[in-house]
């Protein structure tokens, strides 16, 4: 097991890989941040789907954490991607075989390299994390929102819960690419399908029947880095979340121990 988490880690530590990842978690975890400030008064809003996040919200003790939420969900589609790609492309390159002869063991190689992403996934949370909260303990001042209860021992604390709900919506999100992985067992076919269902079937979805949101899975998993939204309690969200991740990750690893190794 270790043996594969650390073949595993070796190929996640790629530089084209590593530092284009992270690049772009530094960069739109800033920008999603710095927008929740520079657009604090704009009238179409300064949050998802045009909500107002006003200057007594962000003063509050979870302030501090707000941008970070908000980036929760944009983390989940990076950790898809990586998910879906690393765990896909041992059957386009035909690698699988070579692994399994190693370690004939599939379990052990399946939930190897998920722990191995899932350590990928906690170094992108941190960075977010740092670059998200310090962008907005920079700029708070400028528009005039007091930082004074983001870091008492009640922000401390929204700053725990709100990374460990942010971890879990990522974890999920990085699940089920792994498990269209899986299933499709092609890098392109499993990032197309989950970022063009997260990003465009959902959203067309909720537009239709706005009723819908309590049952997708993309929205489940976003409102659960959010700590829960007006429309869906976090528990929900958790509930429904959690009992799709695992019934694809079931599925999936049974048709991973008992189908053909080739593509």
């Amino acid at each position: 097991m270790f043996n594969v988490i650390r073949a595993e880690l070796r190929k996640l530590r790629r530089p084209t890989l590593f530092f284009g990842t992270m690049g772009a978690v530094v960069f739109f975890s800033g920008l999603f941040s710095a927008l929740l400030y520079l657009l604090i008064d704009s009238p179409q809003g300064n949050a998802d789907r045009g909500q107002v996040i006003s200057r007594e919200v962000l003063a509050l003790a979870s302030g501090g954490v707000q941008g970070f939420a908000n980036v929760g969900g944009f983390l989940g589609i990076i950790a898809l991607c990586v998910f879906a790609a690393q765990t896909a492309q041992e059957y386009t390159y035909g690698t699988l075989r070579n692994l399994l002869v190693r370690q004939p063991s599939r379990m052990k190689i399946l939930i190897g390299k998920l722990i191995s992403m899932i350590i990928f996934a906690l170094a992108m949370i941190t960075i977010s994390a740092i670059v998200s909260i310090g962008i907005s303990a920079i700029l708070a001042p400028t528009v005039d929102v007091s930082t004074d209860l983001w870091f008492s021992s009640a922000g401390i604390e929204y700053i725990y819960t709100t990374f460990v709900n942010v971890i879990i919506s990522v974890v999920g999100f990085g699940i089920i690419g792994m498990v269209l992985g899986l299933l499709l067992r092609s890098p392109i076919s499993a990032i197309s399908f989950g970022v063009l269902w997260l990003l465009i079937v959902e959203i067309l979805l909720i537009a239709v029947k706005n009723s819908l949101q309590l049952w997708l899975p993309g929205y489940q998993l976003s409102t659960i880095a959010s700590g829960g939204t007006v429309d869906v309690t976090y528990s929900h969200a958790l509930a429904v979340g959690g009992a799709y991740v695992a019934f694809g990750a079931i599925v999936a690893s049974i048709l991973f121990v008992r189908r053909d190794v080739a593509n």
